[in-house]
């Protein structure tokens, strides 16, 4: 799969037009004829017009009426002068008319289906998640229910590990992942078969280490083009391993887990979000940042990758504040049926992220932390809004 990168922006998709060079509504409006009254049809399907002129002589005196936006110069209708009665009947009658037509437009939440498989059609087609923009939506549609297969029921972890433990491990991965500057899906998708293999393969302590070096190893036989040696994976261990024992571990997993290697990272719904939404390149970086976090805690292991970026991305706009725009609020509201779930799902990932984030600096496990502290990365772990993060949560502040 062709790595993600974040493209420019393009303008919101405006759900009320049709076609390119469509005749503005106003001059549409003033070029059309004026209609006959109801009544005048009526009587014209009976007989002739020249009948019904002759049998009232008497001449009326018609006036323009210009109902509900009278500063918009259109001319709606005629009304007769005389009948003040009949005057205000029609103008009753205009105005349900007129709120028959308003209540009939579709509302923003009727058009977001439709905006929204536009939208990540284009969005799909422009990060290179794929080759035909045609199947866009299929793809999306199987990346939606594929992830409902690759969930684990619980955070826990089978004796003698510990969150600590993991922890640790997936730090080590992710520096041995920028030593060979894998994609962003290889390390999700490794992290992903470690979590399932912890739960699925008996494991001892001392091979903790060559079941991360062999889950990352698969995951670059899936994603990457070009491969590591296994002896230059044995070397990164300290060659406590032999080659022997690193292709038998991988033999064990991939029977463990009965060769199913397929995931759909969260990473690639973050991506899908935030083009979506207009998002700028740090809320971008941000929202990734809070998300490789989540990594390192076992807590985050069951929830849906849909979940998880979506809290990336809230948590991330959060702290950045920046100043929202009619339709980037509009654009939001339509990526953020992406990664529909209820609000304390969300709320609960994001205490989760912003706890992770407010300590990265002072803990042990800090290769994401110095990761996203580059020029590359907008320096982005080092923001000050990323110290009180627990409190624009309504959490306690951490002390530092």
């Amino acid at each position: 799969m062709a790595r993600t990168g974040f493209c420019d922006s393009r303008p919101l998709l405006d759900p009320c037009k049709t076609e390119e060079n469509r005749v503005p509504l106003r001059t549409w409006a003033n070029a059309c004829a004026v209609k006959a009254r109801r009544a005048c049809n009526e009587v014209a399907g009976l007989r002739s017009w020249q009948q019904y002129k002759a049998e009232n002589k008497d001449e009326r005196q018609w006036i323009e009426r210009l109902p509900l936006s009278a500063e918009d110069g259109i001319i709606m209708d005629y009304a007769e002068k005389n009948k003040s009665a009949s005057v205000d009947g029609y103008e009753e009658e205009a105005l349900l008319n007129h709120l028959h037509r308003v209540q009939a437009l579709p509302t923003l939440r009727q058009l977001v289906p439709g905006l929204l498989q536009r939208e990540i059609e284009v969005a799909m087609d422009k990060l290179g998640l794929l080759y035909d923009r045609t199947y866009a939506w299929d793809v999306f549609s199987d990346m939606m229910r594929s992830q409902l297969n690759s969930t684990l029921p619980n955070a826990e972890l089978p004796r003698p590990f510990t969150d600590t433990t993991r922890a640790i491990l997936v730090d080590w991965l992710i520096q041995v992942h920028e030593v060979f500057s894998f994609s962003e899906e290889t390390l999700y998708l490794a992290v992903h078969l470690l979590n399932r293999a912890l739960q699925q393969i008996k494991v001892s302590i001392s091979s903790l280490q060559l079941l991360g070096v062999v889950c990352l190893f698969l995951a670059a036989k899936k994603e990457e083009c070009l491969l590591p040696e296994v002896s230059e994976l044995c070397y990164l261990m300290a060659n406590t391993y032999t080659k022997k024992q690193l292709l038998r571990m991988e033999r064990r997993v991939l029977s463990g887990l009965q060769f199913e290697l397929s995931h759909c990272p969260p990473i690639h719904f973050l991506l899908l979000s935030a083009y979506i939404a207009r998002c700028s390149d740090k809320v971008i970086c941000m929202a990734r940042y809070l998300l490789e976090l989540s990594l390192l805690e076992g807590q985050c292991i069951q929830y849906l990758p849909t979940h998880l970026a979506g809290a990336a991305l809230h948590l991330a706009r959060q702290l950045l504040q920046e100043a929202p725009t009619p339709e980037g609020e509009t654009a939001w509201c339509i990526a953020s049926n992406i990664h529909l779930g209820s609000e304390a799902t969300l709320f609960n990932i994001m205490q989760i992220m912003a706890i992770a984030a407010a300590k990265a600096h002072t803990r042990e496990t800090r290769a994401t932390y110095i990761k996203f502290s580059s020029v590359e990365t907008l320096h982005v772990s080092m923001h000050p809004a990323l110290t009180n993060a627990p409190c624009l949560l309504g959490l306690p502040c951490l002390q530092s």
